[in-house]
């Protein structure tokens, strides 16, 4: 038997690290890094971003940058959008997917400039995007860099996130549009303002050097003060975004299921005129769905009190007609809810006598449509 132990992995830290720790938040590990998973009570920060405002650290996020003269041809090719049609300064949600129509992962690419774009993935998947971007780069006149190291990324989430950054910046943002990006300047600082987000409401998602984002952080901060912006951990960035009904990956996305499955076949557009990995398995797919529809990512709303987790089995009559993909209790609906897939004929919205079987209990839920959650505009 060998001697010397593994060392196991040092997770990464952004360069936010000190400051979570200085504000008494509880760290965890995600996808390699560590990341505040809250500073107090999950429930109020939550709370905050619904009626206030919150600040999260996202840095964790990887940014891969792709330029060059065939920079959108490459893009249109790896990813299942039309990536071609993007405007300089706009953004669009897509996924990347493999050859059988399984997804890679959902990412959000940004336009910069006429050759110069930035994809945006899932800390989780963020080296498996790199790595199959750079692989099918082959054969075309464009760069595919690692920009993680680059950015450190935060993002101003709720109703009063423009009031606060508007005191901060001269840049437009009454004329920025949902997914588009300008360059500006916030509070001095240089930064790549988005007006994206996984929560539902109304935000910005600010990309700077990691050398600027403690002082962007307390200028944020301090513009937030009167307008009850507090800081927010993952935790209750995923009960805003399963109220608001947004996937997760390795949830309601993994290699499995392809985006028909998923209920997101939207997103990929055969009718661009290049060629894409996935083409034909999706094109059968999509066949497919049409003709025998798969099972339907629905909403579950709890008449009691217990709360459904990833994996619990959807049950209608005592058979199995289904799986929880994300459960947790909502602040908002103040009643435990849930994300699933489950069989077409018991996914409309009121259909009775569904359940799911919590340890051994079949707890009766509400099938309703998604999401839970819809923002005033």
């Amino acid at each position: 038997m060998s001697s010397t132990a593994s060392t196991p992995t040092e997770p990464r830290r952004t360069a936010l690290d000190a400051l979570h720790r200085s504000l008494g938040a509880t760290m965890t590990d995600f996808a390699g890094w560590d990341m505040p998973l809250r500073y107090g009570s999950e429930r109020d920060e939550h709370v905050a971003v619904r009626t206030r405002a919150g600040l999260f650290d996202l840095s964790h996020m990887g940014e891969i940058t792709v330029t060059g003269p065939d920079a959108a041809a490459l893009l249109n090719f790896a990813l299942v959008g039309n990536i071609g049609s993007v405007g300089v300064g706009r953004a669009r949600y897509t996924m990347i997917c493999q050859a059988d129509g399984g997804i890679l992962d959902d990412l959000i690419v940004y336009r910069l400039g006429e050759t110069d774009y930035m994809v945006v993935a899932n800390a989780s998947n963020a080296q498996t995007v790199l790595d199959a971007l750079t692989e099918r780069a082959a054969g075309f006149d464009a760069e595919v860099r690692d920009d993680r190291d680059a950015y450190a990324l935060l993002a101003v989430q709720g109703p009063q996130s423009p009031g606060i950054l508007a005191s901060l910046t001269d840049a437009d943002l009454a004329g920025l549009k949902y997914y588009a990006g300008l360059p500006g300047t916030v509070a001095g600082v240089p930064a790549l303002i988005a007006r994206t987000g996984y929560t539902g409401e109304d935000g910005f998602e600010l990309f700077v050097k990691p050398e600027h984002a403690v002082e962007l952080w307390q200028a944020l901060t301090k513009a937030g003060e009167s307008a009850g912006l507090v800081p927010c951990g993952l935790s209750c960035r995923d009960t805003l975004r399963l109220e608001a009904g947004m996937p997760l990956y390795g949830h309601e996305l993994t290699t499995s299921l392809t985006p028909f499955d998923a209920g997101l076949g939207r997103v990929v557009k055969f009718e661009k005129d290049d060629d894409f990995v996935g083409r034909a398995a999706l094109t059968e797919a999509a066949a497919k769905a049409e003709q025998t529809p798969p099972r339907v990512l629905v909403g579950l709303v709890a008449e009691g009190r217990r709360v459904p987790r990833a994996g619990f089995s959807v049950v209608a009559g005592g058979e199995v007609v289904g799986e929880v993909t994300s459960g947790a209790p909502s602040p908002t609906l103040g009643k435990p809810i849930a994300m699933a897939y489950v069989d077409a004929e018991h996914a409309a919205p009121g259909t009775t006598g569904v359940g799911v079987d919590i340890r051994g209990t079949h707890e009766p839920y509400e099938v309703v449509a998604l999401p839970f959650y819809k923002r005033q505009k």
